[in-house]
């Protein structure tokens, strides 16, 4: 009886993973389809006629033809966006089945070639879905990396072309936890904020990045009669290392990472194999002085990070602002 039902598992997953490729194959043969009409519409204004007063009259009467018989896809808007699509994408073989036309429609709105190849690389590889890659846009994901790496490093990573090999090539600061639903102006404790990042684990494991996976919640340490608990603990399989998370909802001290370092010492010396990489530590807090950092912790150390939360996403001047500022300080380090 017992391998009858193992049989039955075993056809129920093979009829998800067939459904799901046919909706994937109908799904791609539909993009496929805008793409030539967007070809087709280009074509047409290439013919002599690229005048933006044509371009416009022309999408007007496709339009005004082909939605009465053909209904929503074919309004104004959504021609437009097949014209467009051609215009960024202009080869059809380098389409990825993988994506979805709703999830295309976001890469095109994106500013630069840059920008499309890392979220479509991504979304790709972590499987995201059209929410988890609006998301990921909206908070400037391909922003934030570039503040403690270069845009080579950042984009070799997405493409699988190079493996981090420091916690800084993919844990992001600042981390934005808006998914928490905690307001900025209300008041609340440590607690409260890792129940809300335990409660919407699927959302924050999004937000770390890159081969996360949860393992313990208030980790008990016993060192010589004395208890200790960590916030939460992680571990990273591209990284081959535990990550120690202490949440900190007031300013930053040299306590805080004092802990924080007995407990990547801990899991260093007793939890680590011997195969695996030293701890990290990050320190997740909600006012991050880089000073206390910096003069708490050995130089050129690289297993504790302070990374800054917000409870809030960031405009695009707010991230580019960060940028300005983090290449103006590498500029001053290289003068000196």
């Amino acid at each position: 009886m017992k391998n009858i039902e193992s049989i039955i598992a075993e056809i129920k997953a093979i009829i998800a993973e067939a459904q799901q490729n046919a909706i994937r194959s109908v799904d791609h043969q539909r993009t496929l389809m805008y793409w030539h009409i967007g070809e087709r519409i280009f074509e047409e204004e290439q013919n002599g006629k690229e005048r933006a007063e044509y371009g416009t009259y022309l999408v007007k009467y496709l339009s005004e033809r082909l939605q009465p018989e053909f209904g929503t896809s074919f309004s104004i808007r959504q021609i437009n966006w097949y014209r467009q699509f051609y215009r960024v994408f202009p080869i059809a073989s380098t389409l990825w089945t993988q994506l979805s036309w709703s999830q295309y429609k976001l890469l095109i709105s994106l500013k630069s070639d840059d920008h499309r190849e890392f979220y479509s690389a991504e979304a790709i590889k972590n499987n995201w879905t059209v929410r988890q890659l609006e998301r990921q846009i909206y908070s400037h994901l391909y922003e934030r990396l570039l503040l403690s790496n270069d845009k080579d490093s950042v984009l070799a990573v997405a493409r699988k072309e190079a493996i981090p090999t420091s916690p800084r090539e993919i844990i992001k600061d600042p981390m934005f936890l808006e998914f928490l639903g905690i307001k900025r102006e209300s008041s609340y404790y440590e607690q409260d904020l890792e129940s809300a990042i335990i409660n919407h684990l699927q959302e924050f494991l999004l937000e770390l990045g890159n081969g996360f996976s949860f393992v313990a919640r208030q980790k008990r340490i016993h060192i010589a009669g004395d208890d200790f608990f960590v916030d939460i603990v992680f571990y990273n399989r591209l990284l081959k290392s535990f990550v120690i998370i202490e949440i900190k909802t007031a300013k930053l001290t040299h306590q805080d990472i004092g802990q924080l370092q007995m407990y990547v010492n801990y899991y260093d010396r007793i939890e680590k194999l011997s195969d695996e990489n030293p701890t990290i530590g990050i320190l997740l807090c909600a006012d991050k002085n880089d000073a206390v950092v910096k003069f708490s912790l050995p130089e050129n150390q690289r297993q504790i990070i302070a990374s800054e939360y917000n409870l809030y996403l960031p405009t695009e001047k707010q991230l580019l602002d960060e940028i300005a500022k983090e290449v103006k300080s590498f500029n001053e380090k290289k003068v000196r």
